[in-house]
């Protein structure tokens, strides 16, 4: 099982973060297995970073044994969805980033991949526009639909199974809407999609 993310993709996060170039194609980073925290296990805030991140998406798992996957039938490839936090050590991004170095370890360290109970696609009527939002202690800080995505699910699959094969159990994560934030020791974390909570834990 693999962990596939989209970074950048939704334009006011791209904005929030500086970013003011417009992406031609989608922004690909991967994370590896031991990145998931799931059963609302808490999320322990590491030592190596003073400013971790949650970023909220929407997460999809891949059903099908998938290469060179058309975007027309790209939907035939995920079967659930539920939402997830990637958990960013954005102080070690923002060092990565300014020596050129690849960030991958600010995005992939253990934990960092937070993820909900998963729900099948089928319950409901469009993946194009799903409401996802994350409440912090009871107060919502970030909200986002899949209809303000830059590139929709169905042409993310197409674009990563160009360049590796997507698997059975293989994860989606899809991209942060704005409204990013750190996280601190104590705080109670969770995820709504269309009104329904998916997403349960805390920060330790």
């Amino acid at each position: 099982m693999k962990i596939i993310a989209v970074g950048m993709n939704y334009a006011r996060h791209n904005e929030e973060l500086g970013h003011t170039e417009v992406n031609t194609e989608p922004v690909i980073f991967m994370k590896p297995d031991s990145a998931i925290l799931k059963d609302g296990k808490p999320f322990f805030i590491p030592d190596f970073s003073k400013e971790v991140h949650y970023e909220t998406e929407l997460v999809v798992r891949i059903n099908r044994l998938g290469k060179n996957i058309s975007s027309r039938f790209a939907h035939r490839y995920y079967d659930a969805v539920t939402v997830g936090i990637d958990f960013t050590a954005r102080d070690l991004q923002r060092k990565f980033r300014k020596s050129g170095h690849p960030w991958e370890l600010c995005k992939g360290f253990d934990s960092s991949a937070a993820i909900g109970t998963f729900v099948p696609v089928a319950r409901y009527g469009d993946v194009r526009s799903l409401n996802f939002y994350l409440t912090v202690d009871g107060q919502e800080v970030q909200r986002g639909c899949t209809a303000d995505m830059l590139f929709e699910i169905d042409d993310l699959i197409a674009y990563v199974s160009r360049f590796v094969t997507l698997k059975i159990g293989d994860l989606l994560f899809t991209g942060t809407p704005a409204g990013v934030g750190p996280v601190s020791v104590g705080q109670h974390l969770q995820g709504y999609l269309e009104e329904e909570k998916l997403l349960d834990f805390y920060i330790r």
